[in-house]
């Protein structure tokens, strides 16, 4: 018999930062736990996971009960709990989600965070700057704090008071896209390391349609967008914001472990659009229908990187619309271009 286990359900008033930015704390693309005063319930690393915390009413481990999360034991002298968290990439920070799920008598009363931004990774003489002064915590919720300033960061330090657990730490923000660096070379304009995001779809029923942009190939069946069979006429569809407007030249599509349920075909529509249409409304994405066809409908196969080297020339462009016939689902999509001038 498999183990019980409690999942919340996910808040659904997000603020504009969560919504649309990038979690730059993201273990998935790559953010690190370099440090913890203490993690001797629950190790730091856990709080930077994608997927939401889950509860086992009966799991314990030898130093107690087993929580998911980053959880220091009671706190018997001065002072406080900390964090040192390496961002996936540099960037400005727009805000945090602290959640605190499943932690009920064991969070912590207030956090406070501060950032920095070095090369490799911080040290003593480290100069932190505050983004968010401290701020009362409450029992197993999500809270969404904006971040202050407009700098950018590689590291964040997450302060607890005075102990206790987090369950997820998010922090949501713009990667930086060093443009003169780049020079003319070629990127993925829809990673998520370079500031790609979904911001509208037709069914994400199954897996986690972020790790759409993620890097590296899918884990599993969860570890991309899926979306339920679909019982009508029509065909499902996901919208994404490239980091950067850019001129594509070609793109991959992976069904990675999608065996049984890859979508039989897909196009790729796009358009430039400008970079202030995040709060996408029913005009815009009905809009999307009729953008130009980047990719045309072609067949798709089962666990497969499909290789596209051709695409049609529209120019710079800022946003795709990526169709799927009829549903099914895609592990990782990679729209390969260079800056637009």
């Amino acid at each position: 018999m498999s183990e019980a286990s409690v999942i919340l359900p996910p808040p659904t008033d997000l603020p504009d930062f969560a919504r649309y930015g990038v979690n730059l704390a993201s273990a998935g693309l790559g953010a690190a736990a370099l440090f913890a005063t203490d993690d001797f319930f629950a190790d730091v690393g856990r709080m930077l996971a994608d997927r939401p915390a889950v509860f086992f009413p009966d799991r314990y481990d030898d130093n107690g009960k087993w929580m998911d999360g980053w959880e220091s034991r009671r706190k018997r002298v001065a002072g406080h709990d900390y964090a040192v968290v390496r961002l996936a990439a540099a960037g400005v920070v727009r805000g945090f989600d602290v959640d605190t799920s499943h932690f009920t008598g064991n969070y912590p009363t207030a956090c406070r965070i501060e950032a920095c931004r070095v090369k490799g990774d911080p040290g003593e003489g480290t100069a932190w700057t505050e983004i968010l002064p401290l701020t009362p915590l409450t029992a197993s919720a999500h809270h969404f704090f904006k971040a202050n300033g407009e700098s950018q960061w590689t590291h964040v330090r997450l302060h607890i008071y005075p102990d206790g657990g987090v369950a997820r730490f998010r922090v949501y923000g713009e990667p930086h896209i060093d443009d003169i660096a780049l020079g003319d070379s070629t990127i993925d304009l829809a990673s998520g390391l370079n500031g790609g995001r979904v911001i509208a779809y037709s069914d994400a029923h199954y897996g986690a349609f972020h790790r759409l942009l993620a890097p590296g190939r899918g884990l599993d069946m969860g570890d991309g967008w899926e979306t339920r069979r679909r019982r009508v006429p029509g065909n499902d569809w996901i919208i994404i914001a490239l980091g950067a407007r850019g001129i594509v030249e070609r793109v991959e599509l992976d069904t990675a472990h999608y065996k049984g349920n890859y979508p039989d075909s897909a196009s790729i529509l796009a358009a430039d659009v400008g970079r202030g249409l995040d709060n996408l409304n029913a005009a815009v994405i009905t809009s999307a229908m009729f953008w130009p066809e980047l990719l045309a409908q072609h067949k798709l196969q089962p666990d497969h990187i499909h290789r596209f080297d051709t695409v049609n020339a529209l120019g710079p462009v800022t946003h795709i619309r990526l169709n799927i016939f009829p549903d099914g689902g895609i592990s990782r999509v990679r729209i390969f271009g260079k800056l637009a001038p």
